[in-house]
């Protein structure tokens, strides 16, 4: 039985494109459904080849289960705990005590090479210069050799002055010698070595610096001294035994001067007014 249609010409045209458009349509569907089953294979062919080759390395052991791991914990635990205890503990902290500030400021001493400054067991400030120190050295001297009549202060000075300045000239010594400290301590021995009986200015000079040499050996910075400075030819023969006779009868009182500061503030003083109580009947 057949069919008759009646298609006016403008519905032709629209009816055509629509079927044209149809049929585009069912073919786009049919590609589309072509590619997405080629794309879900492959992808579902690419998702499956890394999971084997992965599979294949995980080994059973690899995970442990969680007893293991709790197991694994206590035992690094333990280990971790008995390292610590083989460790040294540190001390504990032990406060120390400190120097009481006076005034808001703290207590010093300073090194002063050119000045000193004591105090001595009376509450008696002391203090005096090289200079002072080198003028009251030689006011004893001359005071006690009183048969000299021309030996005077700057003379005995200069004995002193002379060795150290040829000890630093001739590499000996790296600083000089001469400080508060070390005059006091010359005096020490030439107090009691230096007699009053002497008449002759070479045996003073002689005896006074063979006091030189035992107190730059003992007082000194450098380890040793050469005997050239202070043997002079005139004392060459009694130079080791004045300084064995020394050293026998001043040893204890040589200690003692480094070791008390009371004894020391003594020598100081005693040492400081021989100018001072002296020094007009030394104009001569």
């Amino acid at each position: 039985m057949g069919t008759v249609l009646s298609i006016s010409p403008s519905s032709k045209k629209t009816s055509i494109m629509d079927v044209e458009s149809g049929d585009a349509h069912k073919n786009d569907n049919k590609s589309l459904k072509k590619h997405s089953m080629f794309v879900s294979l492959s992808w579902k062919k690419l998702v499956a080849n890394p999971a084997k080759k992965s599979a294949k390395k995980v080994t059973p052991n690899s995970v442990a289960p969680c007893s293991q791991v709790a197991h694994l914990n206590s035992e690094n635990s333990r280990k971790t705990h008995q390292t610590e205890e083989k460790k040294p503990k540190a001390p504990i902290p032990v406060p120390v005590p400190t120097v009481p500030e006076q005034n808001g400021r703290l207590g010093c001493v300073q090194k002063q090479p050119s000045t000193l400054s004591l105090l001595s067991p009376r509450r008696i400030v002391i203090q005096a210069s090289t200079g002072e120190l080198l003028r009251c050295l030689a006011d004893f001297i001359c005071r006690r050799c009183y048969k000299l009549k021309e030996l005077n202060c700057g003379e005995v000075i200069m004995w002193f002055r002379n060795i150290d300045r040829t000890l630093l000239l001739q590499g000996w010594q790296d600083q000089g010698f001469i400080t508060p400290a070390n005059v006091v301590f010359v005096y020490l021995l030439c107090e009691d070595a230096i007699e009053d009986s002497v008449d002759s200015a070479v045996v003073l000079q002689g005896t006074f610096q063979t006091c030189l040499y035992l107190a730059y050996s003992y007082m000194g910075n450098e380890i040793s001294y050469p005997l050239k400075p202070f043997m002079s030819e005139a004392n060459k023969e009694v130079f080791w035994e004045t300084s064995l006779r020394i050293i026998n009868r001043m040893s204890a009182k040589m200690l003692q001067l480094n070791a008390d500061p009371h004894f020391f503030t003594q020598v100081f003083q005693e040492l400081k007014n021989q100018r001072d109580t002296n020094e007009a009947s030394l104009d001569r």
